[in-house]
């Protein structure tokens, strides 16, 4: 059964409604129609005590000031766009400027600080939540107006699963992503250093110092970006490297292997102490991975805890930042008569 909840009410009266879904494996998670936003997602651990992995915020208002993302679905275009320009069949487009010089997960007014329509799919082992919204022509500066669906699914196989769908009426470009912030201990006062992660990716698009792409593919043999094999994140996270100082930590687009289009595993997750263990599956050809350096205990959560210094951690799937200005990405463009589709699965167990 989902259970429906009044979340809060925006300044201008609109109601915002939290959706509960738990599944038939014990998955459950919490899910608003603002912004799509995960709220909470409680995993059991080894000793099948369930603990809420993910953070976020009680009060509705914190989301609408908030700027961390927390659980949110990003668009239309997840991660950084250069100076906010893009150019499509000779036309240039400005989109809103609101990181730096940049343009950042869909503008100050993109899909995460919206409403979207809510629509329960009950079911006895595999509930789901179908969120509509429909982003206007010229909204946040993106050409066509745009029809996206998002359905969440808890899977009887303990899987959180994401599938995205939508279609313009007019030439565009369209990258969502989600952004929570994963911390599997289940304690939001610990940081996610010990964290063991692999990511199945040989190269990173490297960044100058505004964190656009320069259009290269680096290698991550030698590197602080090689999780080819599951690794510590603290391990490398304060070496003396370029790219690690430009993103005061990790917070890069990572190339994954073995892109067809097709869903496949492409990342594990692991903490230790509690033994939980995710794992990501994903049609994309990358994953942005956020160590949660901006986090600096101002952004104050759930039961009351101050977020702090690398406390949560993200896995966003994406196409790649900045695809629109570098032809030698995978392209980002839908068109009119196309649909733009994406799955994510965030699937979880214990060792």
């Amino acid at each position: 059964m989902i259970e429906k909840h009044l979340f809060g009410k925006l300044t201008n009266g609109s109601e915002v409604y939290s959706y509960t879904l738990k599944s038939s494996s014990g998955l459950n998670a919490a899910i608003l129609d603002y912004g799509a936003t995960v709220v909470s997602l409680n995993v059991a651990d080894r000793n099948g005590i369930f603990a809420d992995i993910v953070l976020g915020y009680e009060d509705v208002q914190e989301y609408v000031k908030g700027s961390s993302y927390f659980g949110a679905i990003i668009g239309r275009y997840g991660n950084r766009i250069g100076k906010g320009k893009f150019s499509i069949d000779g036309k240039t487009y400005q989109l809103s400027i609101n990181n730096g010089v940049n343009h950042l997960h869909g503008g100050p007014g993109g899909f995460n600080k919206v409403i979207w329509k809510a629509e329960p799919i009950e079911s006895a082992t595999d509930p789901a939540l179908k969120l509509t919204y429909v982003s206007k022509d010229g909204e946040e500066g993106y050409p066509g107006a745009v029809t996206l669906t998002v359905i969440y699914t808890l899977t009887k196989n303990n899987e959180l699963r994401i599938d995205y769908h939508g279609t313009t009426d007019k030439t565009t470009i369209l990258n969502l992503t989600h952004h929570s912030y994963f911390n599997l201990t289940g304690d939001p006062a610990k940081t996610i250093l010990d964290h063991e992660l692999m990511i199945a990716a040989d190269e990173i698009t490297p960044v100058d110092d505004g964190l656009i792409p320069t259009g290269r593919f680096d290698n991550v043999e030698g590197t602080p970006f090689d999780f080819r094999k599951p690794t510590k994140i603290g391990k490398h996270i304060n070496d003396a490297n370029q790219q690690i100082k430009f993103g005061k930590g990790f917070d890069h687009n990572l190339v994954l292997k073995n892109y067809d289009k097709k869903i496949r595993s492409m990342a594990t997750l692991y903490d230790s102490t509690s033994g939980r263990f995710m794992e990501m599956f994903t049609d994309q050809p990358g994953v942005q991975f956020y160590s949660g350096n901006f986090l600096d205990g101002t952004a104050k959560g759930k039961n009351g805890v101050a977020y702090q210094f690398r406390t949560g951690l993200c896995l966003e799937a994406q196409c790649f930042p900045d695809s629109p200005n570098k032809p030698n990405f995978p392209s980002a463009v839908v068109r009119p008569g196309e649909s733009y589709t994406q799955t994510t699965i965030y699937k979880f167990s214990t060792k």
